[in-house]
């Protein structure tokens, strides 16, 4: 599969918990609870994103976030799902994904850009939603590695990435915006058994 198959139909896909399907206008209120949480800020991966850190004061910013994505999406840029948990029936976080081409380790990679409010970022959260999004991603982002940031405060997102079977990586993915190292990088290989 091509991976820009992705960007003429998105899939949803699900479990018993959640439901991750493509980034919607009418999401902004629940996100907004997500993207005006200080609390989460700090797990959010804004490397090489324009300096953005992706904080939103109000309704407003978060539609314009928004707004944003699904231009991003319209020319084949990265996909931003929507994290649906399904027992609360709302909005809890979003995933960026996207082939990423690079002059460095991570050349031919799918990068995973998980956010979620403070609330869930727990291990047992975390880890149901890498059950659901990883092995089709690499399908889909046409690769054979999927890397994902943790920086070393966020225990349970670390141990959840463990439990999924992603290895810390020494390498540093370098920014082609700003040319900047950065580190904290998890990868999980494909499994062709």
């Amino acid at each position: 599969m091509d991976h820009t198959d992705i960007y003429q139909n998105c899939p949803v896909l699900e479990n018993g918990n959640y439901i991750i399907r493509l980034i919607e206008p009418d999401d902004a209120k629940d996100l907004l609870s997500v993207y005006s949480d200080k609390l989460a800020l700090p797990f959010f991966n804004s490397d090489n994103c324009h300096g953005t850190n992706f904080y939103c004061r109000n309704i407003d910013d978060i539609k314009g976030a928004i707004n944003a994505w699904i231009e991003a999406y319209k020319i084949k840029d990265f996909v931003r799902f929507s994290v649906v948990d399904k027992a609360e029936n709302r909005v809890i976080g979003t995933i960026e994904l996207f082939h990423r081409n690079a002059n460095d380790a991570f050349d031919g990679v799918g990068v995973l850009r998980l956010d979620l409010g403070s609330q869930y970022e727990n291990r047992d959260v975390i880890f149901k939603i890498l059950n659901i999004i990883v092995n089709p991603a690499f399908e889909l982002f046409n690769c054979d590695t999927i890397i994902t940031k943790a920086p070393v405060y966020a225990m349970e997102r670390i141990e959840a990435l463990k439990q999924y079977g992603f290895e810390k990586s020494e390498e540093y993915l370098i920014g082609h915006l700003d040319n900047y190292p950065y580190r904290d990088y998890w990868t999980n290989k494909r499994n062709y058994k």
